[in-house]
């Protein structure tokens, strides 16, 4: 007998599938069952490093923890990193395989299948149960051919389907019709039921919709979930709708701002700024006016140099030069932390055209790009304060330099980062750097924030996955899940 597996597709990218896992999973593992998350295929900047020493997309290390579990390059075989609009970087079982356009991705799919089929068989053999994540739409009539993200996938492991929809968008039932009309008879047979996502407002006045659906497509909705106000899990990709957060600058303590890069990466950094009741956070986007900040910090890249010269085509140069002069300072990470050098030097052509880009010229460092990347979590403590942190780092690239006399952080034997004498700019390769609640409150510190409050970001992340679950096991029909499954037969603890 297969492993009991069940994917989740969507009509739309942000429907709701990377949530929607999150919570089954969640709540499969409050049941005692041994569940696991799976992404076929993902294409996402951000990511996260795995107990194997691989990379994979972060919304499958949310699920992860959802399911107790660490994060491991088989829950997401291949992750496709874009590094302009036609090219992207193809990653295999956690490790950077090449880099390629779009038609020649398509001719390699092939080859990414049986990466996937291993990965997927490697979670059978361990695990009770497994959760899978289609990607953006089952419906796009381009990519169909040897997809291996949605139908292509459930086909070759012939396993249930749920498909899942964004209501809040408007448009709902034409969305769920449409995608049904356009998969194969195969296909829509074995699609078992529809989630409506994101809902508000009375249940009652939708109710006579839900009918028809049933009617007009013979398969069930098996719940409407609420719109959740304020939830929050890391994201698999795209920043904020909007730039701007909820947060204008009022009344709080200590003001960031981040460029929105073109390529920025790991953006999941900045999760816990924006929900610090200290913190005045904003996004800048492309052509926005820069506000007066106490802290600038420039983010991770997937592609360096051609966001270090976006930066300065936009004007930032000069003014994070007039930023520093009025007292302000400075903080880069990863990308950013290389932007802040005198040099990037690209020899091999890794990020496009070989060359060398000048930098910031703000830390006397020079960073050579490297096709191996580094990857590894890591646990650390501050050099100028000792606060513990706990991150991880993923950077192609090797800097050196002699401010690195001058290190941000201790790693066991080995030092990161690199601070300006005059300890108005900072910078260093540690992702996931404000997620510590020590290193934090001693960087909003250095930053000028006197006494900040201690937010423990590792518990909220706790207390939303079980805040979804909650919501989704009171909203959705739960047992015709467990027989979709066949669940039925093992035993809940």
């Amino acid at each position: 007998m297969n492993t009991p597996t069940l994917m989740i597709q969507g009509t739309t990218s942000d429907a709701g599938k990377s949530t929607l896992v999150a919570g089954l999973c969640r709540i499969l593992y409050r049941k005692g069952i041994g569940v696991v998350p799976f992404k076929p295929q993902n294409m996402a900047l951000n990511s996260a490093v795995t107990i194997d020493g691989g990379e994979i997309g972060r919304a499958q290390a949310v699920q992860a923890h959802a399911c107790g579990l660490p994060a491991h390059t088989d829950m997401n075989p291949i992750l496709l990193k874009p590094t302009s609009d036609k090219n992207a970087q193809v990653i295999v079982h956690g490790k950077a395989i090449t880099q390629l356009e779009a038609d020649e991705y398509h001719d390699y799919k092939k080859v990414a299948m049986n990466a996937v089929l291993t990965s997927y068989k490697r979670l059978s053999d361990s695990y009770d149960a497994i959760v899978v994540e289609g990607a953006g739409s089952p419906a796009e009539i381009n990519l169909r051919d040897n997809d291996i993200a949605n139908m292509g996938f459930a086909e070759a492991v012939d396993c249930p389907v749920i498909i899942v929809a964004d209501i809040d968008r408007g448009g709902v039932f034409a969305h769920l019709i449409g995608t049904l009309a356009l998969l194969s008879e195969t296909e829509q047979t074995r699609v078992k039921g529809f989630v409506i996502n994101r809902f508000r407002g009375d249940l009652g006045l939708l109710q006579s919709g839900l009918d028809w659906l049933e009617k007009e497509t013979k398969k069930p909705v098996l719940g409407v979930l609420p719109y959740i106000q304020g939830l929050h899990l890391e994201a698999e990709d795209a920043l904020p709708i909007s730039y701007d957060t909820s947060n204008s600058f009022s009344n709080k303590k200590l003001r960031i701002i981040v460029p929105a890069l073109p390529r920025i990466s790991n953006h999941t950094d900045f999760d816990l700024l924006r929900l610090h009741p200290d913190i005045e956070f904003q996004f800048i986007g492309p052509d926005q006016s820069i506000p007066s900040a106490d802290l600038i910090i420039l983010p991770g890249s997937k592609s360096v140099i051609a966001d270090l010269n976006w930066l300065k085509s936009q004007g930032w140069e000069d003014e994070i030069f007039r930023h520093l002069r009025y007292g302000g300072k400075v903080m880069g990470i990863c990308g950013g932390y290389q932007m802040l050098g005198n040099f990037i030097h690209d020899p091999l052509g890794i990020e496009g055209s070989v060359g060398i880009a000048k930098g910031l010229g703000l830390l006397d460092i020079e960073t050579n790009l490297h096709a191996e990347k580094q990857l590894e979590n890591i646990d650390g403590y501050l050099t100028f304060e000792q606060a513990a942190i706990s991150g991880y780092e993923i950077h192609a690239g090797q800097t050196i330099g002699p401010g690195l006399d001058r290190p941000v952080l201790t790693i066991g034997k080995r030092k990161d980062g690199a601070i300006s004498p005059d300890n108005k700019v900072l910078g260093c390769y540690t992702h996931g750097f404000f997620n510590s609640s020590e290193a934090s409150a001693a960087m909003f510190k250095w930053a000028g924030l006197k006494d900040p409050i201690l937010f423990d970001y590792e518990k909220l992340q706790e207390q939303e996955i079980n805040r979804l679950a909650d919501t989704i096991e009171e909203h959705l029909d739960i047992e015709p899940l467990f027989e979709i499954l066949e669940l039925d037969e093992l035993e809940a603890v």
